[in-house]
């Protein structure tokens, strides 16, 4: 995997020291409380896909300037911010791997720094000096919030659908990398078309990136962060498992679904569900729908990128995102 985001990165290595440059000063703050929650949050970098996909995007179509670091800042500070809050509301003491925001500070304080943060993404999309962007970073925080509602609504329905999942990607990741996507080509002055060309990419790129998040949740893993079936204690029922509970019309899995979605499944009964799944092939089914996705995708790449280190780049993007283990 190293090897693959070594080739991803390789065309936009010094613009990806000056986004990493400008993220960090963003994020610096003398206030005591602020300061440690901030400075906790610098050390979470991450692989930092979003940005990356922004500033090759900017590459792809022109050149990355400076509205483009900014945009890929913003987008990135919105990001962390969402991540913070949506611990809050799952209740989650780790995130990949690390103790999550909240449990180390408490709710109180995990919910006014992701407020802070996300004060910060406008702040920094202001920078830009295009109206387009804020409104852009400003839908897309809309849309986050509303996405994590249809979340919780779906929770509490007695309904099963792909179109309920799918539903709440669109909103969500896929709405995520798409924003990345479609604002890089906006800062280098892309045409409408190209644009356009380029969000649909980001919006194939975050689906495929959900759908193989939600497969971890069938396999045990400390790295990760996210036991098996973490997601099934928190009431979410995900494309494996709802593939299977539709295809097959189990009854008693159906049952032990809705005590899931209750919130009221034992951890034997959500055991026996990821197991049932398992088996009845609810993994290969939603990995034979990444695949397909990432079909679509690479129409993009031999389409509307022609620089061959950018072909590359854009290639192995797609190879880590449906190829990642954690």
């Amino acid at each position: 995997m190293n090897e693959i985001l070594k080739q991803i990165r390789k065309p936009i290595e010094n613009e990806l020291s000056d986004f990493a440059t400008l993220f960090d000063e963003s994020l610096s703050h003398t206030d005591g409380t602020l300061s440690k929650v901030l400075d906790e949050v610098r050390k979470r970098s991450g692989k930092r896909m979003r940005p990356v996909l922004t500033i090759l995007m900017a590459k792809n179509f022109g050149r990355v300037t400076d509205a483009t670091l900014h945009a890929a800042t913003g987008l990135e500070l919105l990001h962390t911010a969402s991540l913070i809050h949506d611990d809050v509301v799952d209740e989650s003491d780790e995130r990949r791997g690390r103790a999550s925001v909240n449990s180390v500070f408490g709710n109180k304080v995990a919910v006014l720094a992701g407020d802070f943060i996300t004060s910060l993404a406008l702040k920094s999309m202001s920078k830009t000096g295009m109206i387009e962007m804020v409104k852009s970073i400003s839908n897309l925080g809309c849309k986050l919030s509303n996405g994590e509602l249809k979340q919780l609504s779906v929770i509490g329905q007695s309904d099963i659908t792909e179109e309920d999942y799918f539903d709440v990607i669109d909103q969500k990741t896929a709405s995520l990398f798409a924003t990345c996507a479609y604002l890089g080509a906006l800062s280098a002055d892309a045409t409408e078309e190209e644009q356009k060309a380029a969000q649909d990419f980001g919006h194939f790129i975050g689906t495929i990136f959900q759908i193989r998040d939600d497969i971890f949740d069938y396999y045990d893993s400390t790295e990760i962060g996210k036991p098996t079936g973490n997601d099934m204690r928190e009431g979410k029922l995900t494309l494996p498992v709802i593939h299977v509970l539709l295809s097959h019309g189990d009854e008693e899995m159906k049952d032990i679904a809705m005590r899931v979605k209750k919130l009221t499944a034992t951890p034997d009964e959500i055991a026996r569900l990821v197991a049932y799944t398992k088996e009845h092939g609810g993994i290969e089914y939603a990995r034979e729908k990444m695949e397909s996705i990432d079909a679509e995708a690479r129409k993009f790449i031999s389409q509307w990128v022609k620089d061959p280190a950018l072909k590359d780049a854009f290639s192995a993007y797609l190879n880590y995102v449906i190829q990642r283990t954690l």
